[in-house]
This record gives C-alpha cells, structure tokens and sequence, in this order.
C-alpha cells in the first residue's frame, strides 16, 4: 500500500507493507523507491512518524542513487548490442537461423542460433531463459561459498532458494526463510553476488538492519561496501 510524508517542500513516497515482527524497517531500494516494513499493529501516525524522523537520510540515499542514472536503456534484441555475464560485457550476436535454438558465449560475443535475425520476441525469450538458467546455477554454487564463510554455517542455510524477478531489489529473505534472488543479479561480478546472498544470509540470524546486522555482516564481510558500490555502478 502506498503512503505518502510531507517533509518541508519534499514528498517522500513509500510502499507499506506490514508483519508480524516487533521492529520497523525503512529501506531505500537503488530505483529511489521507499519500502517500510511494519509491525501489524502499528498505527498509520506511528508510522508516518518514524519515516519522519529518517526523512534526511532517506532523501540523501535517494540522492546517492540518483547520481548513477541514467540506467541501461531498454534492450531492442538488436545485433552488436551489448549484454552484461558475470560482470563482463558480450555483443549480441544472430547466427544461423536453421538448427535448434540455443545461446552460446563465445569470444565476447553471446551468440544466438536457430532464431530468425528479425524476430526479436524469440531473442529476447531465449537469452531470458538462458540467463535464469544459469542464474540458478550459478547462484547455487554461490549460497554454499557464501555459508562457508560463517561460524556454524548450518545456521546459515535457506529453507528454499526461488529466482525471481524483483523490480527493485536483488534479494530478499522471507520470515520463513525462503532466499529470493533476481535473476539480473547474474549479470554482476561474482563478488557482488556474494555481497547480496551474503547480506540476505545475515538476515537469517537478524531480520533488520539494526547495529546488529551491520556488526555480523562486517564480520563475514569485511569490504561489503565497496562490493555493494561496485554493483550499483555497473547495474544501474
């Protein structure tokens, strides 16, 4: 549910979502837009109050992200365009349009075969699907890289793992759990796929992002920062 603060001559939107939890969550997502996890029986006053109270810092990361737009412009599927794998970047190229379809990489180049050079729908939903199926791959590889690095790693393990697509976050850790991770987050460096599954680990021993979070992140991952910089440089 949408919800908006006035704060001086500013608006500050945000996406309400409430839970049963005793905490409230304020986040700012790399896309500006203002999320707030609440508890269910918090009053619409309360929380109006609290996003208040975190107006500056909200407006200041909003800032922050804004510095890094414009982001990528839509994909057209055209030849020669360029597509991001693990922090590299490929052209797109159309083979062969006879044979079975598939994608390959292939000396800088993620090729197409068995797809029509016009028929940029089929493009699109091929190299969509290659992308999440080796997202999946990957990013299992991944989960058990990142809970070696904790003390008592069996604490650390997911009760399910989902690819999703998220308009504006790269993963999320439900209550119960379940590790979602956008499959767009493949196109980033290995070692920033490691800082956001690392990050949504930490929330299976703290759902907030309290001292107490920033205290056992720091911990297992000392350089966070400079990785999560380094994500929001290139995906944006």
């Amino acid at each position: 549910m949408s919800h908006v603060v006035e704060y001086g001559s500013k608006s500050i939107g945000f996406v309400l979502e409430r839970r049963e939890r005793t905490t409230l969550e304020i986040t700012v997502s790399p896309d500006g837009t203002v999320g707030v996890i609440a508890p269910v029986d918090s009053t619409d006053a309360e929380i109006n109050s609290r996003v208040l109270k975190r107006a500056r810092w909200i407006l200041k990361q909003q800032s922050f992200f804004a510095q890094f737009l414009p982001r990528t412009p839509p994909r057209v599927w055209a030849p020669g365009e360029t597509h991001l794998y693990l922090g590299r970047q490929y052209r797109l190229r159309i083979g062969e349009a006879e044979g079975p379809a598939r994608v390959r990489l292939i000396r800088g180049f993620i090729l197409v075969d068995g797809i029509d050079f016009s028929d940029r729908t089929s493009i699109e939903a091929l190299v969509t699907t290659w992308y999440r199926e080796h997202a999946a791959a990957q990013f299992k590889n991944r989960i058990e890289v990142c809970r070696a690095k904790f003390q008592g790693p069996e604490f650390f393990a997911p009760a399910s793992v989902q690819i999703r697509r998220m308009n504006s976050r790269w993963g999320s850790m439900s209550p119960a759990g379940m590790l979602s991770l956008n499959p767009e987050l493949v196109k980033a460096p290995v070692e920033c796929i490691d800082y956001v599954i690392t990050h949504e680990l930490c929330h299976l021993r703290v759902p907030h992002h309290g001292p107490e979070f920033i205290e056992l992140l720091c911990t297992v991952m000392p350089d966070w920062e400079s990785r999560k910089l380094r994500m929001e440089r290139m995906l944006s």
